[in-house]
C-alpha cells in the first residue's frame, strides 16, 4: 500500500507531460489551420488563432475515437506499456517538436509521437513488441496524406477555376474570402479530431498500463477526453508564427481562392484518415495541398526549395524523435 501514492504521483506527473504534449502539439500545428486564412488576409492573425481553437475544441462533438484506439490499444503489444515507455516517448515527441518549432520547420507532431512510442518500445523489449498492422498504416499515409491532399487541393483549384472562369477577380475574390472561413473551419476540425485523439491515446495507454482503467474498457474516462481536446484548443490559441511564415508565405503565394482549396482538400484528407483511426500528420496534409494548390498555376508558382527541406524533415522526424525516446527511456529508469 505504501507504493501506491508514489505509483499514483508518477501517473499524475505523466498525465500533466502528456497534455504539455498536446498544448504543444495545438501551438506547433496552429500554422496549419490559420496560415492560409491568415496569409490571405481574411482574419487577423489573433482573430485567427481563436477562431481555429473553437473549432479544434468543438471537434469532440463530432468524431469517434477511432484514432485514440489505434494510438492507445493498436501500435504496441499489451503488458509492455509502463510508465518510463510513456515518459520516454513523450520526451521524445516533444523535443523534436520544440527543435522543429525553433527553426521555423512545419514537422509532424503526430509522426513524433509514434517515433517517441516506437523508440522507447524497443529500447525496453524490442521490435517485435510493436504491432506491425497499426505502425505499418501510420507509416503508409506519412507518404498517402501528403498525396491525398495535393491531388484533392489541385482538382478542386481546377474545378474551381473552370467554374469561376468567367467572373471578375474582385468578384471571385470576394466571394472567397467568405467561403474561406467555411473551409478553416473544416480543416480547423479535422485538426483537433485527429490530433487531440492522439494524446488521448497516450493517456488511455498509460492508465490502462497502471491499473487505474481496465483493459477492457471501450473507451477512455471522460476528464481525458475533455482535457486534451482543450489542451489542444489552447495550444491553439497561442500559435506558432515561425512556422505560419513558412506555411502560409514561403512555399507558394496564396489568394482567398487558393486557401480555399487547400483548406477544403486537406479537410476531406482529415476526415477520411479520422473516419478511418488512422492517425496521419496535419502538418503533411495541409503543405501537401498548398503545393497542390501553387502548382495548378504554374511549377514555378511553388518554391521547391523550402517544400524540398519540409520534406527532409518529416523523413528524420520518426527515427529522431524514437532515438531522443529510448534516451529518455533510460534515464526514467535511473529516476523513478
Amino acid at each position: 500500500m505504501e507504493n501506491v501514492p508514489t505509483a499514483l504521483w508518477v501517473v499524475i506527473l505523466l498525465v500533466a507531460l502528456a497534455l504539455a504534449f498536446d498544448f504543444m502539439n495545438g501551438f506547433h500545428d496552429a500554422a496549419n489551420s490559420i496560415a492560409t486564412v491568415v496569409s490571405t488576409g481574411v482574419l487577423k492573425p489573433t482573430t485567427a488563432v481563436v477562431f481555429a481553437a473553437f473549432f479544434n475544441v468543438i471537434a469532440i462533438l463530432i468524431f469517434h475515437l477511432s484514432v485514440a484506439a489505434t494510438v492507445g490499444k493498436g501500435i504496441v503489444q499489451p503488458g509492455v506499456v509502463d510508465t518510463h515507455v510513456v515518459f520516454g516517448a513523450l520526451v521524445g515527441a516533444i523535443t523534436w517538436n520544440v527543435v522543429t518549432w525553433y527553426y521555423g520547420i512545419p514537422s509532424s507532431s503526430s509522426h513524433a509521437l509514434i517515433g517517441g512510442i516506437v523508440g522507447a518500445v524497443i529500447a525496453k523489449a524490442g521490435a517485435g513488441s510493436l504491432i506491425a498492422t497499426g505502425i505499418g498504416k501510420t507509416v503508409l499515409f506519412i507518404f498517402v496524406s501528403p498525396v491525398l491532399g495535393f491531388t484533392l487541393g489541385s482538382l478542386i483549384m481546377v474545378a474551381v477555376s473552370h467554374i469561376f472562369r468567367r467572373a471578375t477577380p474582385s468578384k471571385v475574390d470576394r466571394w472567397f474570402r467568405r467561403l474561406q472561413l467555411v473551409s478553416a473551419g473544416a480543416y480547423s476540425l479535422g485538426h483537433g479530431g485527429n490530433d487531440a485523439q492522439k494524446t488521448i491515446g497516450i493517456i488511455w495507454m498509460l492508465l490502462i498500463a497502471t491499473g487505474y482503467t481496465a483493459a477492457g474498457d471501450t473507451s477512455p474516462p471522460n476528464w481525458v477526453i475533455l482535457s486534451c481536446y482543450f489542451a489542444i484548443g489552447f495550444g491553439t490559441m497561442f500559435g506558432g508564427w515561425r512556422i505560419v511564415k513558412t506555411m502560409g508565405q514561403k512555399i507558394t503565394k496564396l489568394k482567398p481562392v487558393h486557401g480555399f482549396c487547400a483548406e477544403t482538400g486537406g479537410a476531406v484528407t482529415l476526415f477520411l484518415a479520422t473516419a478511418l483511426g488512422i492517425p496521419v500528420s496535419t502538418t503533411h496534409t495541409i503543405t501537401g495541398a498548398i503545393v497542390g494548390v501553387g502548382s495548378t498555376q504554374r511549377a514555378s508558382a511553388v518554391r521547391w526549395g523550402v517544400a524540398g527541406n519540409i520534406v527532409w524533415a518529416w523523413i528524420f522526424t520518426i527515427p529522431a524523435s524514437a532515438f531522443v525516446a529510448a534516451i529518455a527511456y533510460w534515464v526514467s529508469l535511473q529516476i523513478f
